[in-house]
């Protein structure tokens, strides 16, 4: 994304379980709508605090919280997605092996309700996330009271699709075409059960892999990242913002 970068930081949350960390960028201007962003397997790591700062370049207050805090606090994972390295891959496995989709939704709920009692919030605040935190972009927008979902290359959704009936709120779904980590049995039971709901919109980009969106990673397509990245802030200024 193309956005003026701002300085965030780190902050406690408290949640249903203990406290937790986030990442907290703020905007040049406020009082702004809240985003909740969501991790993918490698945690709160260089690229997703670059992601934080980007949004609140756009004008949202962002937190992004530490999804793997029960397991082990503070995982920052392959900084330099065009650099992995082998070791913290196979870390990153593990620690998405182990992780709770309910505890992690409870922590989203909890990060919402955190942002919306901030005085820099309009007391707006949307959820969006990345293959593990595009998964929760679904469950929060069953799960919780979050004013818009967006999830990009979401793992496992197909899961969850019997709570479908209970989205609350706009969810916005950014599928890979070719996406090596989820199974054409799975992608068509997540098209042939969400595409038919007015809540959710689903956008698929023919051809592309996993993680297209991840600059630096091997699977980065730049022209369906930008094309996805439009649609996630005009969907966001649409629920968030009501522009």
């Amino acid at each position: 994304m193309a956005a003026a970068t701002v300085s965030g930081e780190t902050v406690a949350i408290e949640g249903p379980d203990g406290k937790f960390d986030a990442w907290l960028a703020r905007p040049a201007q406020g009082p702004a709508p809240g985003l909740v962003l969501m991790q993918y397997i490698c945690g709160v790591n260089a690229v997703m605090r670059r992601l934080a700062d980007d949004f609140a370049g756009h004008g949202y207050l962002v937190a992004c919280p530490d999804l793997f805090w029960r397991q082990e606090p503070g995982v920052q994972l392959i900084q330099d997605p065009s650099k992995p390295d082998p070791a913290e891959q196979q870390r990153a496995l593990e620690l998405n092996a182990g992780f709770d989709d309910g505890a992690a939704t409870a922590d989203l709920k909890a990060t919402l309700a955190w942002l919306r009692a901030r005085p820099e919030c309009s007391g707006r605040a949307g959820t969006l996330g990345y293959c593990l935190g595009g998964r929760l972009a679904f469950l929060t927008a069953v799960r919780s009271d979050a004013d818009c979902s967006v999830g990009y290359y979401g793992v496992n959704i197909d899961r969850y699709l019997d709570e479908a009936d209970a989205i609350a709120g706009p969810l916005m779904l950014h599928i890979a075409g070719a996406d090596e980590l989820c199974s054409q049995e799975a992608h068509d039971a997540i098209v042939d059960t969400l595409d038919p709901l007015d809540a959710a919109t689903l956008h698929e980009y023919e051809g592309a892999g996993h993680a297209f969106a991840l600059e630096g990673g091997h699977n980065y397509r730049a022209d369906a990242a930008a094309l996805a990245n439009g649609r996630s802030l005009a969907f966001l200024r649409q629920h968030l913002n009501g522009a």
